[in-house]
């Protein structure tokens, strides 16, 4: 589940880099044919989530989409992520995980 998580994260931050970098950036409109490719194969992916309401599916999305944007910011754009954003994003990977698996009959009962 959290793989595919992580690949709905890269697919949603790169469709909307696309957009980013057309608007912010001033690249040529035909960054945004990949953008929306990306966009599709995000919302496909997240329909893949092994949970029984969308809400709860993007909720604890939600974490996982932090943390992918700092592996982006680092990565792509060369920024290193400072101590305060890794401290949000471990406070937030640790509310994923508390929606995910505090779910009557995972793991509390």
């Amino acid at each position: 589940m959290l793989l595919v998580y992580a690949a709905a994260a890269g697919f949603e931050i790169a469709g909307c880099f696309a957009f980013w970098a057309v608007i912010r950036m001033h690249r040529t409109l035909w960054w945004i044919v990949p953008g929306l490719v990306s966009l599709v194969l995000f919302a496909v992916l997240l329909t893949r989530i092994d949970v029984n309401l969308a809400g709860r599916a993007y909720a604890a999305y939600g974490g996982i989409y932090i943390v992918s944007s700092l592996i982006w910011l680092w990565i792509v754009e060369g920024q290193a992520p400072h101590r305060w954003d890794l401290i949000g994003a471990g406070l937030c990977l640790v509310g994923t995980m508390i929606i995910l698996l505090g779910r009557p009959g995972v793991m509390f009962k």
